[in-house]
C-alpha cells in the first residue's frame, strides 16, 4: 500500500491576495510562523511566495516592501499536484521542477500543501527514493540542504 499526497499534506494552507504588499505578506508569514504563502486572485491560486523569493527578489534587490506587491516577486506559474497522486510521483515532480513545496489542488480548488521536508520526515520509502535520485543526479541546489540533513 503506497502513501498518497493527501496522507502527508498540510490541509490548512495560508493564502494572501496577490495584490498585497510584501510587508503585509511578511507579517502573515511571521504570524503563522510559516515559510510560504499561496498567492490568490479572486480565490484562485496564482503563485507561491517563499522565504527564498523574499531573499532573492526583494532583499537582494533592495525593493521597497511597502510598495512591491506579492505578484511582482512570487513564483509563477504555480506547479501543483493532486491529492491522490503517489508520494513518489510528488518527489519526482519536485526534483524535476527544482522546488520544495507543492500546492495540492482537487480540480481547481486548493486543498493542501506538501513540502519536501514533510515527505522526508514521514516516509522511509520516499527517503530511499530520494537517495537513489540523489545518487543518479546532483540534487537541485534548492533541495540540497534538506536532502543532506534528512536523507544522506
Amino acid at each position: 500500500m503506497s502513501l498518497k499526497v493527501k496522507d502527508v499534506m498540510v490541509k490548512e494552507v495560508i493564502t494572501i491576495d496577490e495584490n498585497a504588499t510584501l510587508k503585509e505578506a511578511a507579517k502573515v508569514m511571521n504570524k503563522f510562523e510559516i515559510g510560504c504563502l499561496i498567492a490568490v486572485k479572486k480565490g484562485k491560486a496564482m503563485g507561491i511566495l517563499t522565504e527564498r523569493d523574499l531573499l532573492k527578489r526583494v532583499i537582494a534587490e533592495a525593493r521597497d516592501v511597502t510598495k512591491t506587491r506579492v505578484k511582482d516577486v512570487m513564483s509563477s506559474p504555480l506547479v501543483v499536484i493532486e491529492p491522490d497522486v503517489d508520494l513518489e510521483e510528488a518527489v519526482k515532480l519536485m526534483f524535476q521542477m527544482k522546488i520544495k513545496k507543492l500546492p495540492v489542488v482537487d480540480g481547481k480548488r486548493l486543498v493542501g500543501l506538501v513540502s519536501l521536508t514533510d515527505i522526508a520526515r514521514f516516509q522511509p520509502q520516499i527517503i530511499r527514493i530520494l537517495k537513489q535520485l540523489a545518487l543518479r543526479q546532483a540534487a537541485p541546489k534548492s533541495m540540497k540542504k534538506v536532502i543532506d540533513y534528512y536523507i544522506v
